[in-house]
């Protein structure tokens, strides 16, 4: 039932009528100074005494319906003034109101705190004015001496890196993603959260296959990198060229073509895993064509014989482990919430699904590549073996990612192969693959999930399917009116993923001599994508009338 906009409450009722409340998007501001001002925050800074689950979710969830700048004013506005009668404020004195303010404050700044970090003075401005106004009032307020300390610490915490020796490290640090420049030092390094001014190195082809070189922003817009590669080319005044001549196309193995618009942000996260920038005007998009070691393959042996799956196990799951703690929880919301518009972008979140597909086309490419009908069983033995490894210390991504590539139609057709497979790793697949069965929705995965205990790492693919079916099924707004029962389960959803994360993971495996060329391979592994040149080499292995 929709209700109407609650008011003020007391402790006792909150969970009564924590249901709807009015959004920050009425078109009159009035409106908003009324409802938003005077009734939405004195209650979130009432919910901290009261209750921890819901401002919990409130700091998780408010950015689907009240933008964080517009959050900040209002905080800082309300530390100001003092609370009236029938405006939301319990019956607190003025220092309780300031404190119940300042906790919401520090409780926002602490969830946000890596991406607050990322913005630098656009965000640090927030505690720095908040720290003057009540420097302002300690005379009046002495009780909020601590207070001041702490607003003063979160100014020097979300200052850009403290030293000028920081800053020049970072400035000349250029961050490796999965695919670019294969540089074994630089994918042997522990991974740490990408952030938006990560620079990285990017090449960018043009239509003849020839390509230049870029260093860039991670965030920044295709028109920038457009510029950048108009100033390798040489389009400058010599030869003259207007700036909409140059089109940004990401180009998949398949021959599939996305061309970008100048405004897009971030866009090297989001590209598939055999994906490849190319410039080009607009009357050559048609004559784009992917690169020709996309189209066309070698046999050969696999490197994979020569490791041990236990090693090999043990690498996917680290790796994973990095790249999951790389993901602020808040990353699963703008992806889903808002996309392109969201004010933080998902850049580690859309790393980590790149990784589960290249999982399961590495899997794919490492069977069908191998000629030799012995070796490939081995193979998938070996991969049988590494799945339940993987599951064993609780990796379900790489678990599922390694059974999802087995069950690719291409080595699942391969009948001389799973013939020659002992009946046991048979068996062991088949009880695999009822894990990855979806019907009853997911039921036998969720079962699994919920009989482990953190730390573990979960099939992101699915928990972002829940939380875009939670969000398509049910309403956000329903008029003027936010549907906070929704937020609470979205945070729910979110929370999850902290719990998953509460405790860190510890392998006992002992390195073996090989292991940092095991973690070398797995760090950079070489996949083919193209659904159809696999289907091509699974017929060449085992034609369809054998």
């Amino acid at each position: 039932m929709w209700g109407a906009p609650f008011c003020a409450a007391a402790s006792s009722h909150f969970h009564q009528h924590l249901r709807f409340f009015p959004p920050s998007t009425y078109p009159e501001q009035t409106r908003l100074q009324a409802y938003v001002v005077n009734i939405l925050t004195p209650l979130v800074c009432a919910w901290c005494l009261v209750d921890e689950t819901l401002l919990d979710d409130f700091m998780l969830t408010h950015p689907i319906f009240l933008a964080s700048d517009r959050f900040q004013q209002v905080l800082l506005q309300q530390f100001g003034v003092e609370g009236k009668a029938g405006e939301g404020w319990p019956s607190w004195d003025g220092a309780e109101r300031k404190q119940a303010v300042l906790s919401v404050a520090f409780r926002y700044l602490d969830t946000y705190r890596e991406l607050l970090q990322e913005e630098g003075e656009r965000s640090n401005s927030f505690p720095k004015e908040l720290y003057l106004c009540a420097v302002q009032q300690l005379s009046q307020f002495p009780e909020l001496v601590e207070d001041v300390l702490k607003l003063q610490r979160w100014t020097e915490i979300l200052q850009c890196p403290s030293s000028e020796e920081d800053k020049e490290i970072r400035k000349k640090q250029v961050r490796p993603l999965f695919r670019h420049f294969r540089r074994i030092d630089a994918c042997l390094q522990p991974r740490e959260a990408f952030r938006g001014s990560d620079e990285i190195f990017c090449r960018v082809y043009t239509p003849d296959h020839s390509y230049v070189t870029i260093r860039s922003r991670l965030s920044c817009r295709v028109g920038e990198i457009l510029a950048l590669v108009r100033e390798k080319l040489q389009y400058s005044e010599d030869q003259p060229t207007q700036p909409g001549n140059l089109l940004l196309v990401a180009v998949t193995s398949a021959g599939e073509k996305a061309a970008f618009r100048p405004s897009d942000e971030a866009v090297f996260t989001t590209l598939g895993v055999n994906t490849h920038l190319f410039a080009c005007e607009p009357s050559e998009l048609e004559s784009l064509l992917p690169l020709p070691e996309e189209i066309h393959w070698s046999p050969g042996d696999s490197k994979l014989h020569d490791m041990s799956a236990e090693e090999v196990a043990t690498q996917l799951v680290v790796f994973d482990w990095e790249l999951f703690s790389c993901v602020h929880e808040v990353e699963f919301v703008c992806y889903v919430f808002h996309g392109e518009q969201a004010r933080w972008r998902p850049l580690n979140l859309e790393l980590v699904l790149q990784r589960c597909s290249e999982v399961q086309h590495w899997v794919a490419t490492e069977i069908l590549q191998c000629q030799s009908l012995p070796k490939r069983v081995q193979l998938l033995r070996k991969f049988i073996k590494i799945a339940a490894l993987c599951k064993q210390q609780q990796d379900l991504l790489s678990f599922l990612a390694v059974v999802l590539g087995l069950d690719n139609p291409a080595v699942s057709r391969l009948r001389l192969t799973w013939e020659g497979l002992p009946g046991k790793f048979r068996k062991q697949f088949q009880q695999f693959e009822s894990i990855a069965d979806p019907s009853r929705n997911h039921k036998s995965y969720r079962d699994l999930m919920g009989s482990l205990r953190p730390p573990l790492i979960p099939f992101t693919p699915l928990l972002l399917k829940d939380l875009t079916f939670l969000h398509e099924s049910c309403k956000s707004f329903h008029g003027e009116l936010v549907n906070f029962e929704k937020m609470h389960k979205v945070a729910e959803m979110v929370r999850s993923i902290r719990r998953y994360r509460s405790s860190q993971l510890a392998l006992d495996a002992e390195p073996s001599p090989s292991h940092l060329q095991t973690k070398a391979y797995v760090r950079q592994l070489q996949v083919i994508d193209n659904q159809n040149l696999l289907f091509e080499m699974s017929c060449k292995l085992e034609p369809k009338d054998m």
